[in-house]
């Protein structure tokens, strides 16, 4: 239990985190495809960006600067969108207009949350993981 507050432990299974996060990007899609959830761009782009850097995960060569800089270009982008998304929860709460809504665990301010730490998570194992 307690490795798993090792940077190592999270380097040395890679690949699994990579699968994991293709399957949340896929079932989160799948959510969407068939209209269980209401459309969002904001959410279609973080979760496209969290499924494909999770293919990157699991690619052999991790460590190659072409994988690494194709790896900085969409997280810059996922966090952007993420970040916008989470600021104007941010902004709704500052005008008083904010509200969680009955289903509290969809709150896009919550889950765009959700996508910039699973994102910055991504990006750091990819980026410190070394050649094998």
């Amino acid at each position: 239990m307690s490795r798993l507050f090792e940077l190592e432990f999270y380097l040395d299974n890679i690949k699994l985190i990579g699968v994991l996060s293709i399957l949340v990007g896929a079932g989160t899609w799948a959510l969407d495809i068939f209209d269980l959830v209401y459309i969002c761009p904001f959410c279609r782009a973080q979760r496209t960006v969290i499924l494909i850097l999770g293919i990157f995960m699991t690619l052999p060569g991790t460590s190659h600067f072409i994988l690494r800089y194709l790896t900085s270009i969409l997280a810059f982008y996922g966090l952007v969108v993420a970040g916008n998304q989470h600021f104007r929860g941010w902004f709704a709460i500052q005008q008083g207009e904010f509200s969680f809504g009955e289903q509290w665990y969809l709150n896009t301010w919550m889950l765009s949350f959700c996508a910039i730490c699973i994102i910055t998570a991504q990006v750091w194992i990819i980026f410190l993981s070394k050649k094998k």
